[in-house]
């Protein structure tokens, strides 16, 4: 199966964001919704927009992908409404999961979806893409568990490229499960933990004043990039602690 979802958002000239495009195909089904942080204190110029899972999927040989593009001045913020599970197909093909996210001038994205579960006998390929032009602002999630409770884990292989005013800013592979290099479970590498998550932050402000390097309790660090970026990586036994640690992270550092 193929499926596309396409947003696009802009600047409705009211001090809000319009949504002139929100199209979801087969399990990729997009609602516009309040956003959690509605209410006092709330981005009111930001749209909200949830990603609804239709279907199980991606199943082995499903090809999903999620576009979303900001016009100048746009702010989004982007959720999901469950985890998604990446389950073996019956041709033992692969599955591919992209996201490409286009921001423009002086706009804002917060993309903060439910983790991705990688389930026994799955094999998905995931590559998140990001264009961000000089003065956007983007908070970006990524939570990866490797199998569900007592379960080994499917092969997952995960990319994110992102390039700020067309040079590269970032660009990181990992590989988890059977099939995975050597050493991704040892401890120079996940040590034995099963979930795994990170946070990009890019922010102008950054060029003059970024968040020092440093620890985030015993499994998280965060790295100022050579850039106006930080990133947040982390290790946990469960999505749960996982999920404690990323939002701690955003909180205390007013994100």
């Amino acid at each position: 199966m193929r499926a596309t979802a396409r947003i696009r958002a802009v600047a409705d000239g009211r001090g809000g964001t319009a949504l002139p495009l929100l199209a979801g195909e087969g399990p990729l089904a997009l609602r516009r919704t309040r956003g959690a942080g509605d209410g006092a204190g709330a981005d009111t110029a930001a749209a909200s927009v949830t990603l609804v899972g239709a279907m199980s999927a991606p199943l082995g040989g499903d090809h999903l992908t999620v576009e979303a593009e900001l016009g100048a001045g746009a702010r989004l913020r982007m959720g999901s409404a469950a985890a998604t599970l990446a389950l073996p197909g019956r041709s033992g093909a692969p599955a591919r999961y992209e996201t490409r996210l286009s921001l423009a001038e002086n706009t804002c994205l917060r993309w903060l979806p439910e983790p991705l579960v990688s389930v026994r006998g799955s094999d998905l390929r995931v590559h998140t893409r990001v264009d961000l032009a000089p003065t956007a602002r983007l908070l970006l999630r990524e939570e990866q568990v490797l199998g569900r409770t007592g379960e080994e884990p499917g092969l997952l292989r995960s990319r994110l490229t992102v390039t700020l005013a067309g040079r590269p800013l970032l660009d990181q592979e990992l590989a988890c499960g059977p099939g995975a290099p050597g050493g991704w479970d040892g401890p120079a590498g996940l040590a034995g933990h099963r979930a795994l998550g990170q946070l990009l932050v890019v922010d102008p402000a950054f060029a003059e004043r970024p968040p020092p390097a440093g620890p985030l309790g015993d499994l998280a660090a965060i790295t100022p990039l050579p850039g106006p970026a930080v990133l947040v990586t982390a290790l946990s036994p469960n999505a749960l602690h996982l999920r404690a640690v990323l939002d701690k992270a955003i909180q205390e550092h007013g994100w």
